[in-house]
């Protein structure tokens, strides 16, 4: 295909997504060299929150995925910690493991944007394996499957602008949590926001990268009927 306009845009927001992974890797080591004053580990942390909140049947798993693999499983319900974070004391490890435990209470209050976040996960994982082909397809040879493909991505794009709200919300309760429990001191509180808030900016990267691409074949499409 030619070189379109949306994609002198599209590459400036995979710059952006780029730096974004690399401001995670360097927040999170910044902030594993900053033992925490409460001297407690990424598990202890994630179970004080959890009972704190009467969570007491949500399970925390050492994840065997590597590091930065910390998710939160909701049909397991199982927080699952990276070994950094799992063990470790740091500010980081507090910061992740508290996210974390973020996206559980979510799940147990059932959060509005992550209850249609998991509705809209199926299509969105069908839309977003199927997409690619028929825009290929499309492209290529058979214009109408263009915007069948646009359909589908839509759906792929619109889950990605769900999970943004989901993602700030968990990082803004996991330092409200991690603040009224006593677990960071003041002074601590900027440390764990800047590593929240790098995680964040990835999210926000590829979701443009997705919305920008959309547009896009949006665009080709209108120009080929």
């Amino acid at each position: 295909m030619f070189f379109h306009p949306m994609d002198f845009l599209i590459i400036l927001a995979f710059i952006l997504a780029m730096w974004a992974q690399s401001k995670v890797k360097t927040s999170f080591q910044q902030g594993s060299k900053v033992q925490s004053s409460s001297r407690m580990t990424g598990v202890e942390v994630a179970r004080r929150i959890l009972d704190n909140e009467g969570l007491t049947d949500v399970k925390i798993e050492l994840s065997r995925r590597g590091a930065l693999s910390d998710h939160y499983d909701p049909r397991a319900k199982t927080v699952r910690l990276s070994e950094p974070v799992y063990r470790g004391n740091s500010i980081s490890s507090l910061a992740v493991a508290a996210h974390e435990v973020g996206h559980a209470i979510q799940h147990a209050n059932r959060y509005s944007m992550l209850v249609i976040r998991h509705k809209l996960f199926p299509i969105a994982n069908f839309g977003s394996q199927l997409a690619p082909i028929l825009l290929i397809i499309g492209f290529l040879a058979y214009t109408p499957l263009i915007g069948i493909g646009i359909i589908l991505f839509a759906a792929a794009v619109l889950f990605q602008l769900v999970t943004l709200p989901v993602e700030y919300d968990a990082s803004s309760r996991a330092k409200n949590k991690l603040v009224e429990l006593g677990m960071i001191s003041n002074r601590e509180e900027q440390g764990v926001r800047k590593v929240l808030n790098a995680a964040a900016l990835t999210y926000l990267a590829s979701t443009l990268i997705a919305v920008l691409q959309l547009i896009k074949f949006i665009m080709i499409f209108n120009n080929r009927r």
